[in-house]
């Protein structure tokens, strides 16, 4: 049965003109001898409908035909429905003042609880009635009692549910520190919630700014992460502490939960009083991860502008992820790269074998050339001379390390070089540095001829040139016509150009303007008459798979 929804033809009389707050037709009744106890589907009886609607007249009535204070009328007046509800909790619950005062005059049970754990002081409270909850305080009801499954007193319902005028009754009552079954107190309600008065009422209240939930959250990471600006400003200028760990698994602080949620306004307050060492401090985790996890672009921006590294520190054992930009990378998939690998590039962050392999071992150019756009690549010999220029040119230039790893990439996936040896060569690789032995031996035709006719093949090493010779006589290799012969004067001269200026100032800026030669030669100094080549080859299998074959069987090469 329904015990929540009410038959009509279980309703006795009596109860029916209580409810309709009939005070003569309940006299009448009950002088008839109807019975002021029946009870309908609900267990509802004759005082819990007069109660329930208010009506302090038919509750006068019915307490008259019970006995007025005796022992029968005190049973009575305590008698609850099938939900455990009293004539009281019913009253209160539903704002009813005068008929609370008069069933507390008459005995009502002011803690009685119902099936659920509620009271008729919860009750008020969850509906906001600050009159009945000023009575029922005053008459001494217990303020501190847990209720419902959750385990709230009435101090949690009434942050929760924004009664600011009721908490100011209640925190001069009730444990402003009471927890729930999570340890969450009322205080730390109002900033999930976002329940400003309150908070400051509690707070202004002595209530503790830095208490912790079971898992370790504070009001200020709620908050943040909730998005209640207002709240935040209040508990970090009345000495929430930012720096708080506020998770079991890892260093949480609120400025990660800030920009994992994208709340820009509160990430830009944290920022300021956030302690530095989470940016690349070791043990600790950038609030870089997290905002890209969740692909929150406004947050990056962000971080990054005010100064957070863009390589923040290795989490490989937290989260078994390298770098901010292995994370982005990770994300992009088969996709073209998002705003966040843009930002990450922009900003400067290093370059891992892994990385390139992004770049690199793909038909795709797009992540390639987003890198060219933002980093410089540096002639050998600078970075032999250990030359610490980090900018030029607008760009930041490649560290030793991270040529390196270009290289060694570069090597293992010949298969792609159609599509990355003309972007390299054109940002100002050297070419002499793909001159190695597995380059020529797995280059397909187009690509090495290609190569070939950026240095001067007269001069190879005999190594290479057996390498060269044993790929004709087995016909995997089919050179053009004009490397048979010794290189034209013209070539030469422009491979001496290169050797005076570096290939990075000859490939990347205008200096060739400047040299007193005729324009029509600008290009061919650029080496720009040399048709780029094509990839030729069927669609690759997914980037991950290529990823994960080249840790398991590639061979380190060095060349630098």
């Amino acid at each position: 049965m329904d015990f929540t929804e009410c038959y009509r033809d279980t309703v006795s009389s009596v109860a029916a003109a209580a409810r309709a707050g009939c005070r003569k037709r309940v006299r009448r009744l009950i002088k008839r001898g109807c019975s002021v106890d029946c009870r309908d589907n609900r267990g509802w009886n004759a005082l819990h409908e007069a109660a329930a609607a208010g009506s302090t007249e038919c509750v006068l009535e019915i307490l008259s035909a019970v006995g007025g204070s005796s022992h029968g009328c005190r049973a009575y007046v305590n008698s609850l429905t099938h939900e455990g509800e009293s004539a009281c909790y019913l009253a209160a619950q539903r704002g009813h003042l005068a008929v609370v005062r008069l069933l507390l005059k008459a005995h009502a049970n002011i803690n009685q609880l119902t099936n659920d754990l509620s009271c008729p002081l919860y009750a008020a409270v969850d509906g906001g009635h600050k009159e009945v909850v000023e009575l029922l305080v005053g008459k001494g009801a217990e303020v501190n009692r847990t209720h419902t499954a959750s385990c709230w007193t009435c101090l949690h319902q009434a942050v929760y549910k924004g009664h600011s005028e009721i908490v100011r009754i209640l925190v001069d009552v009730c444990n402003l520190e009471a927890l729930d079954d999570h340890r969450i107190s009322p205080l730390f309600v109002a900033a999930q919630y976002g329940q400003q008065e309150c908070l400051e009422v509690l707070v202004n209240a002595g209530a503790d700014v830095n208490t912790q939930a079971a898992d370790l959250a504070t009001p200020l990471l709620i908050a943040s992460q909730e998005g209640h600006q207002a709240c935040v400003d209040f508990l970090v200028d009345h000495g929430a502490d930012p720096n708080r760990t506020c998770s079991q698994g890892w260093p949480q602080f609120p400025i990660h939960a800030a920009a994992e949620f994208g709340h820009i306004g509160i990430l830009r307050k944290l920022i300021a009083v956030t302690d530095r060492v989470c940016d690349r401090g070791d043990g600790m985790v950038s609030p870089l991860y997290v905002t890209i996890h969740n692909s929150q672009i406004k947050s990056v921006e962000l971080l990054l502008s005010e100064g957070y590294s863009p390589d923040a520190q290795n989490c490989t054992h937290n989260f078994g992820l390298r770098s901010p930009l292995a994370l982005a990378l990770c994300q992009m998939s088969n996709k073209p790269y998002s705003e966040i690998v843009r930002l990450l590039v922009a900003a400067g962050a290093s370059l891992t074998e892994e990385d390139w392999m992004y770049a690199l071992a793909t038909d795709k150019t797009d992540f390639l050339q987003l890198i060219l756009e933002h980093r410089l690549i540096p002639r050998p010999e600078t970075l032999i001379r250990d030359c610490t220029v980090s900018q030029h040119h607008g760009k930041t230039v490649l560290k030793l390390q991270e040529l390196r790893e270009l290289l060694c990439v570069a090597q293992n996936q010949v298969h792609f070089a159609a599509c990355w040896l003309p972007l390299l060569l054109k940002a100002g690789l050297d070419p002499s540095l793909l001159l190695q032995p597995h380059m020529l031996e797995q280059a397909d035709n187009e690509v090495l001829n290609y190569l070939l006719e950026f240095v001067n093949w007269s001069t190879l090493s005999a190594p290479l040139k057996h390498i060269l010779n044993e790929r004709r006589v087995e016909k995997t290799w089919e050179p053009s016509p004009y490397l048979d012969s010794i290189p034209c004067l013209a070539h030469i001269c422009r491979l001496q150009v290169r050797a005076v200026l570096g290939p990075d100032l000859l490939m990347t800026t205008n200096i060739v303007h400047q040299l007193p030669v005729p324009t029509p030669l600008h290009g061919f100094l650029q080496f720009r008459d040399i048709p780029e080549t094509s990839y030729s080859h069927s669609p690759p299998s997914p980037l991950s798979n290529r990823i994960e074959e080249y840790y398991s069987t590639h061979q380190h090469r060095h060349v630098l």
